[in-house]
């Protein structure tokens, strides 16, 4: 499979857990639904058109994340309008303020897979490819929100082989499902259940994967599905 790594960064984030409404959390890393909505802002793709390719992308693209730096969390307030009737709103011009507290990561930094899986996405892939490469965007990529800029760095081109079963050192997140032995691990690991399949700008509940993960420069002993890189890093993609 064809295929590109990624360093992707920034001063802060925020991937919303959709669960967290009041207090809005934010997942450990990119998830693919943003990934992929990051390469539409890049490739310059507007909102409406976006939204008829997300399945398209979800379905046709693989994604792996390793960690480069330890994830920190930092919690800040933000006085807020209500939106619950924005048609009185408009009239009177009083809008009701409230103040909302939101979780973001602070500079995170992730080394980033995507993988062509067939080729109904070949075109998207290779202009993002050309566009990452040249260090251009045509909308400013984010990290998940609007005020948290995403800096963009093509770190190889390559492919990955098809999926191998086996023993192997992972470095980047696998799937609960792995063989992971975690229970002697001196340092943190992870888990998180996010989202891989957007339709209408609307996450299917069933198509969350559950993940486990090493912070920072680790890696987890593990067994069984993996995908290797044309340098020997072996990886999970989902």
């Amino acid at each position: 499979m064809k295929a590109i790594q990624l360093s992707i960064s920034g001063p802060w984030g925020h991937f919303r857990r959709p669960e967290t409404n009041r207090t809005p959390l934010t997942h450990d890393f990119i998830t693919k639904t943003a990934l992929i909505g990051m390469m539409g802002a890049v490739l310059g793709i507007e909102r409406d058109e976006m939204r008829g390719l997300f399945p398209t992308f979800s379905e046709h693209l693989l994604y792996g994340v390793r960690f480069w730096n330890p994830v920190k969390k930092e919690t800040h307030g933000f006085v807020v309008r209500s939106a619950e009737y924005p048609g009185r709103a408009k009239v009177s011009g009083n809008r009701k303020l409230t103040r909302r507290r939101y979780e973001f990561l602070r500079e995170p930094h992730f080394q980033v897979a995507v993988a062509l899986k067939g080729d109904r996405v070949e075109d998207y892939f290779e202009s993002f490819r050309k566009h990452v490469k040249r260090g251009r965007a045509q909308f400013p990529p984010v990290l998940g929100w609007h005020n948290c800029p995403a800096s963009l760095e093509l770190l190889s081109e390559g492919e990955f082989s098809p999926p191998r079963e086996g023993d192997f050192e992972a470095n980047c997140f696998v799937s609960n499902e792995h063989e992971t032995k975690t229970e002697d691990a001196d340092f943190h690991v992870g888990i998180d259940r996010i989202p891989t399949y957007q339709e209408d700008f609307w996450n299917h509940p069933d198509r969350y994967q559950t993940v486990v993960y090493p912070f920072g420069d680790h890696a987890l002993q593990t067994s069984g599905e993996f995908y290797e890189y044309s340098d020997g890093g072996q990886w999970w993609l989902i």
